[in-house]
């Protein structure tokens, strides 16, 4: 046996394979591959031995260019041979006390010899100088001692399968102390199926004869841990050929295990990817592909290795592109960006792009990883929603979106080439009749047409554009005098000379209203110019239609009065800025008032008094005349049966209706609930309704005019005489009065067509059977002439001009 002196502390640093183990234990020998000057060290290491004060020094051998096979046949204890030519060297150590079979050791170790066991040595011989230096205890170290220092499981069986030898891992490992576990077979230690593991692989080991690899395997670690262990074993024989046992020797492979699985699913990972995975050399050399980099590229992993990411390149990025790329690699460590690149087909695709560095140990970079996807589906879709978002889906104009920013781009152009931009705001006049009368698929191949003959006559130069259902919008460059504009906007009208085709409704003349805004005098902004411009439409519609007007600092000014009369009509129903006054009507018969005409006045707290005549027709525009009407016949209701419960006569509650609240299908429900709540019978309620709302859907609007009949409501046409109703219609429809329009009243009793008018209507309605009421008398003379020519009643400042409640007092004494 070879004591060498090893201190304690060294014991945990010490660590030998299983072939330093088989050498001494069965054949009493061990040869170390070592470098040059690990050689000479080994050598003094022996010679510090006791072994080698009892004159092991003297046998130790020294040979130069010399093969391992002359170092065993050299029957030394000892010794150090030096092949020529070789990095390495070769350190023998025999035991003496033991008989050494060399032919044996060379066929059965001649694969281990091989083995750099260096390292290990090394270890301990760098710990032994340390121990010298501290004047540590020195003490023997045996071969149990030694093993014990190893921290893979060390065992040993006899020919019967009892161990004879295990280190302290073992005891850890099996939670089984040394006198437990020695003299006992493995069926006496451990349960039948691990059991019958362990001697399978004992024997066949001893049956191949050489070491082999028992497999790795779940078993138990240290303090009960389920882990991975991975054992090798080898066969000993006796000099005589016979079975001596079983080494082996377990190590806990988890971490490697762990490891091993992580790369393996990383490389599942990457393989099914559906990202492109390359991999480059610091010098940018393909070195492994992973993922859909076929499928996106075309080109095959073997195309790829070994060449430039260079072969996808598109052409369409500059060379500064690529050198702030490899800048940010290369300071950052990584890059993100969009890419355009090359198929192999030739066909160039978008991509997102993700490079990272790899560094080693010393913080160098070594590989790029680039990940990238293609993303030509997400660009088609980008386009898609562009298109959506910045054109019009019928004519595939630009929309107003698309125009603000093609006009943006347009302004940019003018100011830096110092010319004038002007734009055309066009409106379609009464386009609405079309879809209303013919029918939306008409109108669209109208709209259609229209922006085909603006593209006809417009050049490239120009943008035309659809804002909505019947507005478009033109640009105009390099517009350097008016008369430039007015000949463009001549030529725009000149698309609507000829007829439009309504399909097999024939054709259609249409006109447009166009108003006009040039940059810089009427706005420098996309949203300047285009509110500008609108202005000056509204002002040509209002100038009669077909016509154009071009933007003044005026129409601005007019512009914001009415939006800021528009913002105030929202607000007056929440602030109580809505009253009413009524009206009495006279009947010619009884001289006494037969009804009281509610009418509405608005007296904003900023703004003061708004007249009727121009906040109606605002508040229809606006959508806000039907909440504006239920207020105004709740209110008239409530007063109405007030008046009755103080016991005065005040005949009905005349309340007017706009078209708009006749055409909701929730209409005459909406008076039933007002009469419920004010509690107001339905027979001293009249509403007047308009001639032109009654004809705006005749079917709906006769079968609410019959239901409010039938409810006891009295029905009355207000303004006659000035809208389209025909006899026949006017004849089926249950109505109980006409009102004579007061403009046919102004003239009388001189103007001759309006006294014409005037008979004729209360002709007319005498002949259906209706009472005829004149509004707007205000002369002694209109009284006289109306009743001469049998009307039934009247109204005007004649008799009272409109008075709040309060203020009806007197004329009801007096009437």
């Amino acid at each position: 046996m070879i004591n060498i002196e090893i201190t304690q502390t060294q014991r945990d640093d010490w660590q030998l394979s299983i072939d330093t183990l088989a050498r001494i234990a069965s054949c009493g020998a061990g040869l170390w591959r070592v470098n040059q000057v690990d050689m000479l060290e080994l050598v003094v290491g022996c010679q510090l031995s006791k072994q080698t004060r009892e004159g092991f020094s003297s046998k130790c051998k020294v040979f130069e260019n010399a093969n391992w096979q002359a170092v065993i046949n050299s029957q030394s204890i000892a010794a150090v041979c030096w092949p020529g030519g070789t990095l390495y060297g070769y350190l023998y150590l025999c035991s003496p006390e033991l008989t050494v079979d060399n032919q044996r050791l060379l066929t059965t170790f001649k694969k281990s010899f091989e083995r750099d066991l260096a390292d290990s040595y090394r270890v301990f011989r760098l710990k032994q100088s340390e121990t010298r230096k501290l004047d540590a205890v020195k003490a023997p170290v045996s071969l149990q001692q030694f093993i014990d220092c190893i921290k893979e499981h060390v065992w040993m069986k006899d020919a019967s399968g009892r161990y004879v030898l295990v280190n302290h891992s073992v005891e850890l490992a099996w939670s089984l102390s040394r006198e437990h576990i020695l003299n006992r077979t493995d069926h006496e230690l451990f349960e039948p199926r691990l059991a019958n593991h362990f001697v399978t692989t004992d024997e066949e080991a001893i049956v191949k004869g050489i070491e082999i690899s028992a497999g790795q395997c779940e078993g138990l670690d240290i303090g009960n841990v389920e882990s991975w262990l991975e054992t090798t074993k080898l066969p000993i024989f006796e000099t005589n050929g016979e079975l001596a046992g079983v080494i082996g020797v377990s190590r806990n492979i988890s971490s490697h295990k762990a490891a091993q699985d992580q790369l393996e699913l990383a490389s599942r990972v990457f393989e099914n990817a559906v990202e492109g995975v390359i991999i480059t050399d610091i010098e940018g050399t393909i070195i492994n592909a992973h993922g859909a980099f076929q499928e996106i590229t075309g080109y095959s992993k073997d195309e790829l290795l070994g060449q430039n990411p260079r072969l996808l390149n598109s052409g369409r990025h500059s060379k500064a592109f690529f050198s702030k790329m490899w800048s940010d690699l290369l300071t950052e460590g990584k890059w993100h960006g969009e890419i355009w690149n090359r198929r192999k087909n030739g066909a160039i695709f978008p991509q997102i792009l993700n490079i990272s560095s790899v560094y080693d140990d010393d913080k160098k970079i070594r590989f790029f990883v680039a990940v990238f996807n293609d993303i030509s589906v997400q660009k088609q879709n980008e386009a898609e929603l562009e298109e959506v978002a910045f054109h019009d889906p019928l004519t595939k104009l630009p929309n107003r979106m698309g125009l603000s920013t093609r006009l943006a781009q347009e302004l940019k152009q003018a100011r830096q080439t110092h010319t004038r931009l002007g734009l055309v705001y066009i409106d379609v006049d009464l386009f609405k009749q079309i879809n209303e009368s013919y029918g939306y698929p008409v109108g669209d191949k109208v709209l259609l047409e229209l922006s085909q003959r603006f593209l006809r006559e417009l050049d490239n130069s120009a943008t035309i554009a659809r804002l909505g259902s019947d507005e478009f919008a033109v640009t105009l460059s390099n517009i350097n005098n008016s008369d430039m504009m007015l000949l463009s906007v001549n030529k725009l009208r000149q698309v609507f000379d000829k007829p439009f085709t309504l399909g097999e409704h024939g054709q259609a003349r249409l006109t447009a209203s166009m108003g006009v805004a040039i940059c810089p005098d009427d706005g420098q902004t996309p949203s300047s110019l285009m509110v500008n411009a609108e202005i000056a439409m509204h002002r040509a519609k209002h100038d009669g239609r077909n016509n154009y007007a071009f933007y003044t600092e005026s129409l601005t000014q007019e512009s914001a009065a009415k939006l800021k009369l528009q913002s105030a009509l929202h607000d007056a129903l929440s602030i109580n800025a809505f009253h009413l006054v009524y009206q009495p009507k006279i009947s010619f018969k009884t001289g006494k008032p037969v009804a009281f005409e509610a009418l509405l006045r608005w007296n904003d707290p900023v703004l003061g008094n708004i007249s009727p005549a121009v906040f109606i027709p605002l508040a229809e525009k606006i959508g806000l005349i039907q909440d504006i009407g239920n207020w105004v016949l709740k209110t008239a209701c409530k007063q109405a049966q007030s008046w009755r419960e103080q016991g005065v006569h005040f005949g009905r509650v005349a309340v007017n209706v706009a078209s708009q609240q006749l055409q909701r299908r929730s209409f005459v429900a909406e008076v039933a609930d007002i009469l419920e709540q004010t509690g107001l019978p339905a027979n001293c309620l009249e509403l007047e309704v308009t001639e032109s709302g009654m004809m705006s859907d005749q079917l709906l609007v006769s079968q609410y005019l019959a239901k409010l009949g039938n409810m006891g409501i009295e029905l009355s046409i207000d303004d006659f005489g000035t809208g389209y109703s025909s006899l026949s219609y006017l004849k089926k429809l249950p109505i109980h009065k006409l009102k004579i329009d007061q403009s046919f009243v102004a003239g009388l009793p001189l103007d001759t067509h309006n006294t014409a008018i005037a008979k004729a209507i209360i002709a007319m309605g005498h002949a259906l059977n209706l009472r005829v009421v004149a509004e707007g008398v205000e002369t002694q003379a209109q009284v006289d002439f109306l009743k001469g020519c049998g009307c039934d009643e009247v109204q005007g400042y004649f008799y009272s001009r409109p008075q709040l409640p309060e203020n009806l007092s007197e004329f009801l004494l007096q009437h």
